[in-house]
């Protein structure tokens, strides 16, 4: 008994059916970030007297001109051609990822292309730590160790490492928050194995803490 040919369109709302994550992924594109803004910003001294954490934030979100200073700020390029950037790395391994939970999925920080690449078309913010206040802010910030970048580095030298690289970086969004007038506050507090499942992460990466960042709650 011959069995009858399904058809292009049954196939395919068939897949739809069984996948509907496919359509949505094919909807989510790279965001082209801009060039930093350099001019204009307060004095280091006056940053630094400013620099706090707060855990209250605004569900407004960030113009595109903010979101690009921000991560320009935290691990961005800053001399073109060698590659290097605003935070400090041992052995400038640059083993840490700053993914960008937004409310319309997960990015990845592209500091080479200025871009951020899709991971994930979920809002996963509410996943991003354990307070109340990280499923409303705005962004949230996860720093990501890939040890696959540090080569024949030790067990305990790559934790030690990624820990400490990771500090400078926040450092640098706390800062830049403060000449910006944002608020933000770096957090130890998740739930890592679930997160990184949400995130689809591989075993040898790791994820090191995580940041919120929005406007002052009014």
């Amino acid at each position: 008994m011959k069995r009858k040919p399904i058809s292009i369109i049954c196939l395919i709302l068939s897949t739809l059916f069984i996948y509907p994550a496919l359509t949505h992924a094919q909807e989510m594109k790279p965001i082209k970030l801009l060039p930093p803004q350099l001019a204009g910003s307060k004095p280091l001294m006056e940053v630094l007297q400013e620099r706090k954490s707060e855990r209250e934030f605004s569900s407004k979100e960030l113009p595109l001109q903010i979101l690009s200073d921000l991560l320009w700020a935290a691990d961005g390029i800053n001399r073109p051609g060698s590659g290097k950037r605003t935070a400090p790395t041992a052995m400038n391994l640059q083993e840490i990822d700053i993914y960008v939970a937004k409310t319309d999925g997960l990015y990845l920080y592209d500091a080479k292309d200025n871009a951020l690449a899709p991971v994930l078309t979920e809002d996963v913010r509410a996943q991003t730590g354990s307070q109340i206040f990280v499923k409303n802010a705005p962004i949230n910030l996860i720093f990501v160790a890939d040890f696959a970048k540090m080569g024949n580095v030790s067990a305990d030298d790559a934790n030690f490492y990624s820990a400490t690289d990771t500090g400078y970086i926040s450092q640098n969004v706390y800062l830049y928050c403060a000449s910006a007038g944002l608020v933000t506050v770096v957090r130890g507090w998740v739930d890592r194995p679930a997160l990184v499942k949400v995130m689809k992460l591989r075993p040898d990466q790791k994820i090191i803490l995580a940041q919120t960042v929005g406007y002052p709650k009014e």
